[in-house]
């Protein structure tokens, strides 16, 4: 999907989608069709996201030892 960019009267940064005759299929502002691009996860991110997943098994944590601190001492 293609789209080309324009601005309204008001200054207001719009995107715009034509058929293939050339007319206007789609306009929204850039604002709205931009959340909406990041919104939506593409084909790639999922696959990339998915083998990520695959990867990152589930390892076994070492358990984690404590230093106990040394007495100080006393100054007389």
């Amino acid at each position: 999907m293609a789209r080309t960019t324009h601005r309204s009267t008001k200054g207001t940064k719009l995107y715009a989608v034509r058929d293939k005759e050339g007319q206007f299929k789609d306009i929204q502002t850039y604002k709205r069709a931009h959340a909406a691009d990041l919104r939506k996860t593409s084909k790639a991110e999922a696959e990339a996201k998915a083998k990520k997943a695959v990867k990152k098994a589930p390892a076994k944590k070492a358990a984690v030892k404590k230093a106990v601190p040394k007495k100080a001492a006393k100054k007389k």
